[in-house]
């Protein structure tokens, strides 16, 4: 215990920083710069969250319900016109939209539902490289204290060794020191890092929920769209009553039929036929 006070001592005259310095050595600079880098990124990650995560307000509730009650009478480009600068910054409320909006004048639901895949995807991206960045910080500081661990047993062996093994305490405790020293340090920085990772990706988990949940209440009631314009299509395609054979009788009961099993890429084709 003396002998640890002793290599302690001189470091009373020091600043904070050249005290962490002097007591881990060459890996205590590292481990301060990452927990700088921790700290930064982890500040604006939440600055950048406030602002830019996607989030369902009371607005986004009622358009989705108003969505569901009868799709083709709502207007969701008129949410986005009164929106606000903070509402604006709403992923979620663009991906809505846009989702709605193809859904009601684009008949392909399968390219509407890609793209609002790809667009949830892009709205989840830059939240991805913080997070990443914080688990990489939590992983790398614990190897770091192990690092200074062993070169502070090596300078103390090293000590010893130079002595022809008859060092005292006083000689092994600048080692020794250093080792603990570096060990708790990283310790000091995982810990705390490996907490918020976990809290980030767990908060990311419920945010991809509530994207899927949105989606999945949006596109359930879309091909109802498709069965609406379907019947309309075929009727625009039937030959009148004059034009129509009077041998040809049978005829409507296949149009019927063709009603009944209507699906979008007949409608492409009898566009097509008609063109």
């Amino acid at each position: 215990m003396e002998a640890i006070s002793t290599a302690s001592a001189p470091l009373v005259d020091l600043g904070p920083f050249n005290q962490l310095v002097a007591m881990g050595g060459p890996v205590m600079l590292v481990l301060i710069a990452i927990a700088a880098i921790g700290v930064i990124t982890f500040f604006y990650l939440m600055l950048f969250g406030t602002f830019y995560a996607p989030r369902m307000t009371r607005k986004l509730r009622d358009l989705v319900g108003q969505w569901q009650a009868n799709p083709s009478g709502t207007n969701p480009e008129a949410i986005r016109a009164n929106a606000g600068l903070f509402g604006r910054t709403n992923p979620l409320m663009h991906l809505l939209v846009n989702s709605m909006s193809a859904s009601q004048s684009n008949p392909n639901q399968s390219a509407v539902r890609e793209t609002a895949v790809r667009d949830a995807q892009t709205a989840l991206e830059p939240f991805e490289a913080p997070l990443k960045i914080i688990e990489v910080i939590a992983a790398l500081a614990p190897l770091l204290g192990l690092l200074g661990t062993v070169m502070g047993m090596m300078e103390a062996f090293s000590a010893m060794a130079a002595a022809d093994g008859r060092a005292n305490a006083s000689q092994l405790s600048g080692g020794i020191y250093e080792a603990l020293t570096t060990t708790a340090a990283g310790l000091v920085v995982a810990i705390p890092f490996a907490a918020l990772a976990a809290w980030i990706e767990f908060r990311l988990r419920r945010i991809h929920k509530t994207i899927n949940s949105v989606l999945v209440s949006v596109f359930n009631v879309a091909p109802a769209l498709e069965q609406t314009e379907a019947p309309q299509a075929l009727d625009a395609e039937q030959p009148t009553e004059h034009s129509e054979p009077a041998h040809s009788s049978p005829q409507p009961e296949r149009q019927r039929d063709t009603v009944r099993t209507y699906t979008v890429s007949d409608k492409q084709r009898l566009a097509h036929a008609a063109g």
